[in-house]
C-alpha cells in the first residue's frame, strides 16, 4: 500500500476542536486492518536491523503504534503518560502548548541509562509533547536514536525544533 493510499484512508475534518484547525484523523486507517498494518510496517522500515532496547509511546495515540512496533523490535514498551496516571515514582516536565501548557511524566525506574530508545506517536505537529519526552529520557540517561511518526505537519516546522534529531514519518501534509 503506498504513502497517497494510507492519506486516502485518514479522515479530515475542519474546525476540530476548535474554529480553523484541520483535525486529521487516524481511526479510519485503523479500523482497516491493510492499512493499520501497513502503517506500522512503514513507521518500523527505518528502524529494522537497529538496536532497540525500548519504545517509547506517547499518550494516547502513540500507544495504538508503540505497542507493535516494539513487539516487532523485540523491545521494551514504555509509556509517557499525562500527570497523574502512572501508579509509582516519576519523573515530569511541563512543556507548552499553543495554548498553554501541560505536563508528562515516566516512571523514574523505565529507562536504564544508556538504553537505545524509539519514540513514536501518531503526529508531529510543533514537537512540544514529543521534546518534553526527550527531556524525560535524557534525564533518566536513555540514548535516543529515532522519533518515529505516522503523520507530519510539515507547516508547524515540529522537525526544525528537534535540534537535528532523526525523524521519520510515513505521510507528510
Amino acid at each position: 500500500m503506498s504513502v497517497e493510499e494510507l492519506r486516502a484512508k485518514i479522515r479530515e475534518i475542519p474546525d476540530f476542536p476548535k474554529p480553523g484547525i484541520l483535525f486529521y484523523d487516524i481511526t479510519t486507517l485503523l479500523k482497516d486492518r491493510v492499512a493499520y498494518k501497513e502503517s506500522i510496517d512503514q513507521m518500523l522500515e527505518p528502524y529494522l536491523g537497529e538496536k532497540i532496547d525500548v519504545v517509547v509511546g506517547m499518550e494516547s495515540r502513540g500507544f495504538i503504534f508503540s505497542a507493535a512496533m516494539a513487539y516487532q523490535l523485540n523491545a521494551g514498551l514504555v509509556p509517557v503518560r499525562k500527570l497523574g496516571k502512572l501508579p509509582a515514582e516519576t519523573i515530569t516536565v511541563e512543556y507548552a502548548l499553543e495554548y498553554g501548557s501541560n505536563t508528562l511524566e515516566i516512571h523514574r525506574d523505565a529507562i536504564a541509562p544508556g538504553q537505545k530508545v524509539l519514540i513514536v506517536d501518531d503526529l508531529l505537529a510543533t514537537g512540544g509533547t514529543v521534546k518534553g519526552t526527550i527531556e524525560l529520557i535524557e534525564r533518566l540517561k536513555g540514548d535516543v536514536v529515532g522519533l518515529a511518526f505516522l503523520v507530519e505537519l510539515n507547516s508547524l516546522k515540529g522537525r526544525d525544533r528537534l535540534d537535528g534529531r532523526r525523524v521519520t514519518s510515513v505521510i507528510q501534509y
